[in-house]
């Protein structure tokens, strides 16, 4: 283990420590904490999404801490504090898989002195790391809470080839769905593989309104804030459903993210008004991106268009999430459908001990920023349980 200077730039509550943590899988960790104080208490492993940080866990540990556990949240692999990971989009990918990340966490946890964590609990692109770590090593992490984006299941293996007609060389149900999208009126184009292209990075961390102006935006656009965010179930995985979601979601295709964004920057007055992003605590973020950029997060996506890695998870095909699972999200948040046949498929198949799913009001994307008194609430409720 390795310690860090304390970030005393980070405006964090009292209560809430900063270190940094060898996770014996080539990172060193940066890691928040709360309820450090008190030994042996259970763990709640906190994973956060893209474009995020540990930080936007800041206003639930607390709560959970004074509830009797040892709250970590770290910087996941490619993101803020954490180094160890290589940088760049020509850099290795293996490391970002997904089984990586599981272990990335595996390691934390092991190195903090827990055998077992009582939840793990991510959100956005740190729900479905928060899932396989809950379906590959229920041992260990007993009990799962998922954030704003379902866990659908394993990919199954193609079951019966041997008796079918091989498929036509090259084709695709997602090659067919983006070429669908971008003939849409007008072209539009999935964000993931837009994500995963070598400009994605430079798009967004040299947006031409600013950094700090870029994330405001699209912090805004996927929030309550954003009135055109009134999300509903989409029928089927087609460009003609797709295509009903926000911009942020399947973008026009002649636009970059940060171009998409602008075209909702929230007046002054509105900025003024947020009280749960203020611009001191935007500035966080900004300056973390502006010291790393977002390649690093951007890794993650491009692990999961590519493909290459889809047999390495089929491995579990046929499994599911048999510990106690819940699933929390803002009811302005399009996040919950934006994979159709996802959320259903969570409840009915993909977990067997789900126990609740809460949509929580006044809340989009950043359900967790947005109402943490609400979300504190169902977290301790579940765990608790």
């Amino acid at each position: 283990m390795t310690t860090g200077s304390a970030l005393d730039s980070l405006p964090l509550p009292a209560g809430i420590r900063s270190r940094f943590v060898d996770n014996s899988n080539g990172l060193s960790m940066h890691v928040l904490e709360a309820g450090f104080e008190t030994p042996d208490r259970p763990c709640l492993l906190l994973l956060h999404g893209f474009p995020e940080l540990a930080y936007s866990w800041r206003k639930v540990m607390l709560p959970l801490a004074a509830a009797g556990y040892h709250v970590v949240a770290p910087d996941q692999r490619g993101y803020g504090r954490t180094t160890g990971w290589q940088e760049g989009f020509d850099a290795d990918l293996d490391p970002f898989r997904m089984l990586n990340l599981v272990r990335d966490a595996l390691g934390l946890v092991a190195a903090l002195g827990h055998r077992t964590v009582a939840a793990v609990i991510g959100h956005d692109f740190g729900s479905p790391v928060a899932a396989w770590c809950a379906l590959v090593r229920p041992d260990v992490f007993r009990s799962v809470v998922l954030m704003s984006a379902p866990f659908g299941g394993v990919p199954p293996i193609p079951f019966n080839t041997a008796a079918s007609a091989p498929a036509a060389p090259g084709s695709s149900v997602i090659g067919t769905l983006l070429k669908e999208l971008a003939e849409l009126s007008p072209p539009r184009k999935h964000y993931q593989w837009y994500y995963s292209t070598a400009e994605a990075d430079g798009h967004m961390r040299q947006a031409p309104q600013g950094l700090q102006a870029f994330l405001r935006a699209y912090y805004h656009c996927k929030s309550a804030d954003w009135p055109a965010n009134k999300p509903f179930r989409l029928q089927s995985l087609t460009a003609d459903e797709l295509g009903k979601l926000p911009t942020y979601y399947v973008m026009e295709a002649d636009k970059t993210m940060a171009e998409t964004v602008a075209a909702e920057m929230p007046a002054p007055e509105q900025i003024a008004a947020c009280r749960w992003l203020p611009e001191d605590e935007l500035a966080v973020y900004a300056a973390e991106y502006a010291r790393t950029g977002f390649q690093g997060g951007l890794q993650w996506y491009r692990c999961a268009t590519g493909g290459q890695y889809t047999a390495e998870l089929q491995t579990w095909a046929g499994r599911t999430i048999d510990v106690p699972s819940c699933f929390i999200a803002g009811r302005s948040d399009w996040g919950i459908f934006q994979k159709p046949g996802d959320f259903e498929a969570m409840q009915g198949s993909a977990c067997t001990q789900m126990t609740g799913v809460h949509i929580v009001g006044g809340a989009g994307h950043w359900v967790q920023q947005e109402q943490p008194e609400e979300v504190s609430r169902l977290l301790l409720q579940f765990v608790q349980r």
